[in-house]
């Protein structure tokens, strides 16, 4: 269920408010380009500036829109584990199939208290999971025997791998049989050639069709075609990606492209007019039509 291409849907904004008009946009458009799976509320999705009202809703919302389509998993994180178990439990209440789970940040916990917080979770909500080890925005990771020790657990069954290094994908596979997910555009490939299985899209916001592509290859086993996506799609993965910290970079590609509003809540702010052309040439480059 959790395989292939899954889109980390952005959240947008219309003067301050969630554009649920928009939302629903985005959403029949990834229906239509055959994305695996929805994941929203995540990172991209600016849940830290959502209000607990707000995350409900939009997860609400975005399963409603999929109506069982593909599978829709939300992000219900949280560095308090209550807070992150009432997120999920209202999940769970409003139909989503899996909840992503962000390593608890800025409280640093050790190993055993990264264990505890998403067992507890696991636990007390019974739906599946897909933990999101990413220690550039948590300030602390979760190490691969920490990993492999919550495989166990019956309702966790994937990890969202964002560490951005490659022995820590390899270590992860063979210390247990999790579904390893990449959690950054460009290393999806790489991580599949160790025995990924997918990748939580920041890019197939743009181009779902286009990951797809790379991600049914690599599914097959195709990787000498698959590594033609890759190449295809790098320069977007790493050039725009790089221009500033997500989402404001893929917001403003969606506003060159008329997909939604760039606007986002503070503390993200857009990129400046000269970063602004040099990602429309960036666009126009890759063949998309601005």
């Amino acid at each position: 269920m959790f395989t292939g291409a899954m889109v980390a849907l952005i959240t947008p904004f219309d003067n301050g408010q969630i554009d649920f008009n928009t939302l629903e946009e985005l959403i029949e458009f990834h229906l239509k380009s055959g994305t695996d799976a929805i994941v929203p509320c995540g990172t991209t999705g600016e849940s830290p500036t959502l209000s607990h009202a707000e995350h409900k809703q939009v997860i609400e919302r975005v399963v409603k829109a999929v109506g069982g389509k593909i599978p829709v998993i939300a992000g219900t994180g949280s560095n308090s584990t209550a807070e992150a178990i009432e997120l999920t439990a209202y999940a769970k209440k409003v139909g989503a199939d899996a909840s992503l789970q962000v390593t608890p940040y800025y409280n640093k916990p050790t190993q055993e208290g990264f264990y505890q917080h998403f067992a507890v979770i696991a636990e007390e909500v019974d739906l599946p999971m897909v933990l999101y080890n990413i220690p550039g925005r948590c300030g602390a990771g979760m190490t691969a025997a920490t990993i492999a020790r919550l495989a166990e657990l019956e309702n966790i069954v994937a990890v969202k791998e964002a560490t951005g290094k490659l022995d820590m994908a390899s270590e992860i596979v063979n210390l247990c049989d999790i579904t390893l997910i990449s959690g950054d555009d460009s290393l999806t490939l790489p991580i599949a050639s160790v025995g990924g299985k997918g990748v939580i899209s920041v890019v197939a916001n743009i181009v779902p069709g286009d990951v797809k592509a790379m991600t049914d290859l690599i599914l097959e086993g195709d990787f000498v075609s698959a590594r033609k996506w890759h190449n295809k799609l790098f320069n977007l993965f790493k050039t725009m990606l790089s221009m500033a910290t997500n989402p404001i970079p893929i917001k403003a590609a969606m506003a060159i492209l008329g997909m939604a509003s760039e606007e986002m809540r503070l503390p993200m702010t857009p990129l400046n007019a000269a970063q602004k052309q040099e990602l429309g040439k960036l666009l126009s480059d890759y063949g998309l039509s601005i």
